[in-house]
This record gives structure tokens, sequence and C-alpha cells, in this order.
């Protein structure tokens, strides 16, 4: 075994939470030539393969005989090797079966007990911003917010995010703002008494699915607490995003 492989083996895994003993190396290598394709190219030589890998080429040509056997991936007469069409029924298949809130509501329950303030994802409705998930925080004084809630797009923090990412105000100075840090910060810009912080999520093809925000009483987002949720929050879009094929 190579040193490249080696080093591949004992790599971290994707997601971070799946131990090495329920792994199997000769899997993690094969999604690993699956993975060289997600940055864009669509076909690939098997030097192409073994650069991007750290893999031999005589153990990429029996990954790939197997992925090609099993329609994952092809090989064309000129030599290259493209996606096969199973990849592409997955995708419909997960398509059809993707549940948004699955995944949306296990980070907001992580934002509330990371801050203790509430946390909500919204979305763009025309001119509005739309709530469509939110966990309140556990607080007896508290900034609550209702599912459904639908508010002005201009004002606040997940409203100027989805400003900043959908066209309307790309070229303003808090969209440039927003595009250099990943986050907006609002203080007392709907509610005088409410301060928040949000950050964008994205989807497939870079496309902006909506934002992701934490909201509290304004006089418990003092700089240093504001910066701090700042971080959780872009943390979590940044997750987020990843799992929604951003």
């Amino acid at each position: 075994m190579s040193s490249n492989e080696e080093r591949f083996l004992s790599a971290p895994t994707r997601t971070g939470l799946v131990t090495t003993k329920h792994r199997v190396e000769a899997v993690d290598r094969a999604l690993s030539i699956l993975d060289v394709f997600s940055a864009g190219e669509n076909a690939l030589t098997l030097k192409d393969i073994a650069n991007a890998t750290g893999l031999y080429k005589s153990t990429i040509l029996r990954l790939c005989g197997s992925l090609e056997a099993s329609g994952y991936m092809r090989r064309t007469d000129d030599g290259l090797y493209r996606l096969g069409p199973k990849l592409w029924q997955l995708g419909n298949q997960y398509q059809r079966g993707f549940d948004m809130e699955v995944y949306v509501r296990p980070v907001l329950r992580a934002m509330v007990d990371e801050t203790e303030e509430t946390a909500s994802f919204y979305i763009r409705d025309k001119m509005d911003r739309v709530c469509l998930y939110r966990e309140n925080s556990r607080q007896q004084i508290r900034h609550a917010i209702e599912e459904g809630l639908r508010l002005p797009l201009d004002r606040g923090a997940a409203g100027k995010v989805l400003m900043a990412y959908n066209g309307t105000a790309t070229t303003s100075d808090e969209a440039q703002h927003i595009h250099r840090h990943g986050s907006y910060f609002s203080t007392g810009e709907r509610d005088p008494y409410a301060a928040a912080v949000a950050a964008p999520v994205f989807g497939r093809d870079g496309a902006c699915l909506g934002a992701l925000a934490i909201s509290g009483l304004r006089e418990r987002f003092a700089p240093e607490v504001a910066d701090k949720f700042r971080a959780i929050v872009v943390r979590r879009a940044r997750e987020l995003s990843r799992a929604l094929g951003g």
C-alpha cells in the first residue's frame, strides 16, 4: 500500500460522525473516486483520478470496474471515465423523498443549545420573508417567533441576507458586506428591542435556499456575544448547506 493510500485510510470521514470500525476501506476508496467528479469535472482520465485520490492505478481500475458494472460509472471509447446513469436515478429518488425539515430542525435545536436564544430558518416569498422553521429560546424572557410568520424583507438580519443573495440588492453596501463576511448582524431594525444575526444557506448549484438566524433581546447581544453568535450561525449555516447539497 502506498503512503498516499495509508493517509487516505487514516483520514477522518466526511461527516465526522462515523467511527473507523463502521467503515469499509474498499467502499471509502470507491466513494473517493466518485467525489473527484464533485469538483465539476465531466470526464476524467485514469491519471486524473490517481492524482486526485492518491490511489494506485491498478486499485482504481478494479474499483472503477465494480462501479461500472453497477451503473455508477462508465468508461467511454476514448478511455475517459464519466458518471453513470445509476447516480442520476438515485439523485431523482433523493429529490422525490427530500424533506428539508429533517435537516433544518436538528440544526435549530443545536443552535438554541449553544446560544440559549431563538433559532429560525427563513425563506423569501416575494417582498416578505417567512419563518419556515423555528426553535424558540427556553429562557423565560425571549424573542418568540411563530412558524409561518411573515416579516418585511428589507428589515432584520435574515431579510438582509435573503436580499443579498437573490438578486434584489446584491450591489448595495450591505449586500457587499454580507458577501465578504458571510453573515449580517442587525439590532433594532424591525423591533427596537430585538437583535439578530443571520447567514445564508445554499443548496445545489449555489442557490440560496434561505437564511439561518439567531435572535433575542437586544440587551443580551453585547458586541462580544454577537461575535460569538455570528461564528455559531456561520458554522451551522455551512454545515446545513453541505447537508443540503451546497
